[in-house]
This record gives structure tokens, C-alpha cells and sequence, in this order.
């Protein structure tokens, strides 16, 4: 979310104060909600954040690690060559390169676990990137509807309409569901 979200909740907490002074106990009761609504939208917000950067740092780490399972593969398909390359002098009557044939053998070994690590690295942080990604997106749910719910706590003040309070509790209870499923899931 583009906007300052702890700003945003100390705003609506001071607007819900200052309708909780008129002494409406309908009023009160909506400034109430507000306030709530502010503080977890704004958690809310923080938490997307806070995953979309996660989320954005695991993908890195992702490409990093392939990259290195890349470098690790070129290093064994060099290696090969020269095995191949000592093998074939070796039965050309050279056995003294029989010696480096066996060495080239033991470090392609090295570069393929070397590789293979490196993917298995690539592979968890594709998986943490993707639940940080999917955290991200509940939790963007969540935040709108929370925000929705504010909006439309406004519009019961404005009106003195419990239908609209009960709709921006109802708001606010789904977007604490999809909250909630952001670290469930």
C-alpha cells in the first residue's frame, strides 16, 4: 500500500475521539469501530509490506542459487572434457594421463554435489518467495476490506444508520478472516 498507514490510524483514532465527545452512544459505539478498524488496518498494512519485501528478497536469493547450480554445472561439463580428453590420451598408449583422468573424475563429483546443493537452495527459496507472495496477497485483502469497513463506519455517523455500522463490523470481521489466513495457510 502506497499510503502511511500508522498516520492514517492515529487520524481516524483522533476523528473517532472527537465524535466520542458529541456523547451519542450510536456515535461512540461507530468511533469505537473506527478505531479498531484503523489500528488492524494498519497492521494489516505493515505485515503486506513487510511480506512483499520478504517475498521479493527470497525470489532474489532464488536466482542467486540458480545461478550458482549453473556455474557449478559448467564447471562439471568443463571437467568432463578433460576427463574425456585425458581418458583418450590415456588409451592412446599416454598412461600417466590416467592419473589426471581419475582426478578430473573426483572433482566433477564435487562440482555436481556442488550444483545440486545450489538447486536445493534455489528450490526452498522459490517456496519461502511464494508463501511470502501468497502471505502478501491475503493480507492486501484483508487490509482493503478493513478500509472499507472505515469507510463505511464514516457513512453511519454521517447517517446515524446502524446498517452501515453492521456491515463495517462485518467488513472488518472478514478482513481479520483473510488475516488470519495469511499465516494459516
Amino acid at each position: 500500500m502506497s499510503h502511511d498507514a500508522p498516520l492514517e490510524a492515529q487520524e481516524h483514532t483522533e476523528h473517532a475521539e472527537h465524535a466520542a465527545h458529541m456523547r451519542d452512544p450510536f456515535i461512540s459505539k461507530v468511533s469505537i469501530t473506527v478505531a479498531v478498524l484503523a489500528v488492524l488496518a494498519a497492521t494489516a498494512g505493515s505485515l503486506e509490506t513487510v511480506e512483499g519485501g520478504r517475498a521479493i528478497a527470497e525470489s532474489s536469493e532464488a536466482v542467486l542459487a540458480q545461478d550458482q547450480a549453473t556455474d557449478a554445472w559448467n564447471e562439471y561439463q568443463a571437467d568432463s572434457l578433460k576427463r574425456h580428453m585425458y581418458d583418450i590420451a590415456a588409451e592412446s598408449g599416454l598412461s600417466h594421463f590416467k592419473d589426471d583422468s581419475a582426478a578430473e573424475r573426483g572433482v566433477q563429483t564435487k562440482a555436481r554435489a556442488k550444483a545440486g546443493d545450489a538447486e536445493k537452495e534455489r528450490d526452498i527459496k522459490r517456496l519461502e518467495s511464494a508463501r511470502h507472495e501468497s502471505r502478501h496477497h491475503w493480507l492486501t485483502g484483508a487490509a482493503t476490506l478493513i478500509e472499507i469497513g472505515i469507510a463505511l463506519s464514516t457513512v453511519a455517523i454521517i447517517t446515524r444508520r446502524q446498517s452501515f455500522w453492521l456491515g463495517a463490523m462485518g467488513l472488518g470481521a472478514t478482513g481479520m478472516a483473510l488475516f488470519a489466513i495469511a499465516y494459516v495457510s
